[in-house]
């Protein structure tokens, strides 16, 4: 049991895919100027990596290795098409803010990375709690940069049509919502992650 929970948790802490791995920063930078839109891609990269990495571990044996990448890819754009059905149908409001980055989870490296180093070597069950913690990860910063730049943005954060909360007498910094805001969360929070990271290793922990 606790080599599963070590497993889970990997993915939230060395093999983050932001912080970590550095993957996926293009929807990351891109969609994170609110919490709402920071969950839906989150949600929408979790399943597609969830199903995915189960799909390709359960057929890893039959996919031959010469035409492993475009398999991938076709069972990868199978989900996504799904995730986007799904939203344009419930939720087109969400789906009009991802815009053009639900379909282009079919080439997030998270994903086909994951696919190729860990879900086409492992079982079922591994590829599971693999594709569990990664989307954990992400989740975890998307909502965490989202939350940052929302509430600076705009003084407040909304989810799906309930105000979490507001800060009074604030002046929003408009900037932090538009593309400058996102680099600067960012890389503040990279710098922030790899000072603990080197601080750690210099106690040899």
């Amino acid at each position: 049991m606790s080599n599963v929970f070590n497993e889970y948790m990997r993915g939230i802490t060395k093999d983050n895919p932001i912080f970590g791995l550095v993957l996926g920063l293009c929807p990351t930078l891109a969609v994170t100027t609110s919490v709402e839109n920071a969950i839906g891609m989150s949600a929408g990269t979790a399943f597609v990596l969830i199903c995915s990495n189960i799909m390709v571990s359960a057929l890893r044996k039959q996919i031959p290795a010469s035409v492993r990448l475009p398999i991938f890819i076709l069972i990868i754009a199978t989900f996504v098409s799904i995730v986007e059905m799904v939203m344009e149908a419930y939720t087109p409001a969400l789906y009009n803010a991802l815009g053009v980055f639900i379909p282009l989870i079919v080439v997030n490296c998270i994903i086909i990375g994951r696919a190729e180093a860990y879900a086409n070597r492992n079982g079922v069950f591994d590829s599971f709690i693999d594709a569990l913690g990664v989307s954990s990860g992400f989740l975890l910063v998307l909502v965490l940069i989202g939350g940052i730049r929302e509430m600076f943005g705009t003084g407040q954060i909304e989810v799906f049509g309930h105000l979490l909360f507001t800060i009074p007498m604030m002046n929003p910094a408009t900037y932090m919502i538009l593309s400058p805001g996102a680099f600067l969360t960012i890389g503040t929070l990279m710098a922030i992650v790899n000072y603990r990271r080197a601080k750690k290793l210099e106690r040899g922990e």
